[in-house]
């Protein structure tokens, strides 16, 4: 739960670092602003998520299983808080540094921003499903997340591994955070909270533990809380309108744990003796 608040810190120490951009060197292209703030966010969101895992996490990776959620929740509200202590409560314009524009596709009127964050998600996403499926540190992941026990008796690190894990996870989260700012043109101490959930919900559509699962689930929660909004709100008088399609996630996600637990590509896992 404290993933989604890692992409707030990126949101929040990148729009520092455009600041900084701006006055150094004014006259840079937005799209080279824009991708050395994404470059200055990932080791500070990477930092963020080390000392996270080595404090909060590591002495608890034999403890009872409700102890880390708690932690995690913690965690999420340390963040937070240091976040409104540096940058305040209050939401923060993320200025404008790409043309504003918008390109007509389909009918569809999309920005360049967001023609670059899909860009930027879908290389993201190959290059994740790359290290996990075609390096030694991928195959050592997967062996980990497996069997930690075992993975160990044949060599791997597991500390090593959690660690890589955590930083990758972290540097994703950068690029997301960033984006999302730009996107929005705000950025906010709390703004972290609901994506992170929203996440969650998309992984455990798609099945906890299958990227392509996790993919899956992220595009169709965004078909159906864009599609929910509309059409129910349109059969609802927009009384279950825009304003509520954070709900249409979680209705999904608490369907999704009662009728199908594993997710669409999970596996279904017979409980161990």
């Amino acid at each position: 739960f404290a993933h989604g608040d890692v992409l707030m810190i990126g949101a929040m120490a990148g729009l520092s670092i455009l600041k900084l951009v701006q006055a150094l060197a004014p006259g840079l292209p937005g799209i080279v602003k824009l991708v050395i703030v994404i470059i200055g966010a990932i080791p500070v969101c990477v930092i963020v998520s080390l000392i996270i895992e080595r404090v909060a996490y590591r002495p608890l990776r034999n403890a009872p299983r409700l102890a880390p959620l708690i932690t995690a929740i913690g965690v999420s509200i340390l963040l937070q808080t240091i976040a409104m202590m540096v940058w305040g409560r209050s939401p923060v314009p993320f200025p404008q540094i790409m043309p504003s524009d918008p390109v007509h596709i389909a009918g569809a009127l999309i920005s360049p921003t967001q023609i670059l964050l899909l860009l930027l998600a879908l290389a993201s996403m190959i290059g994740l499903v790359l290290i996990v499926e075609k390096t030694k540190m991928g195959r050592a992941m997967r062996a980990t997340a497996e069997n930690p026990r075992i993975a160990g008796l044949m060599g791997v690190d597991a500390n090593r591994v959690i660690v890589v894990t955590f930083a990758i996870g972290a540097a994703l989260a950068a690029i997301a955070g960033v984006m999302w700012a730009a996107n929005y043109s705000t950025a906010q101490f709390a703004m972290g909270f609901v994506p992170g959930l929203k996440a969650f919900s998309a992984a455990v559509l798609g099945g906890i533990g299958n990227i392509y699962g996790a993919m899956l689930g992220g595009i169709l929660l965004g078909l159906i809380e864009s599609l929910g909004a509309g059409y129910i709100g349109d059969l609802t008088g927009n009384f279950l309108g825009s304003n509520y399609q954070d709900i249409f996630a979680f209705v999904v996600l608490i369907i999704v744990l009662t009728l199908r637990p594993s997710g669409i590509m999970g596996e279904r896992v017979a409980d161990r003796a």
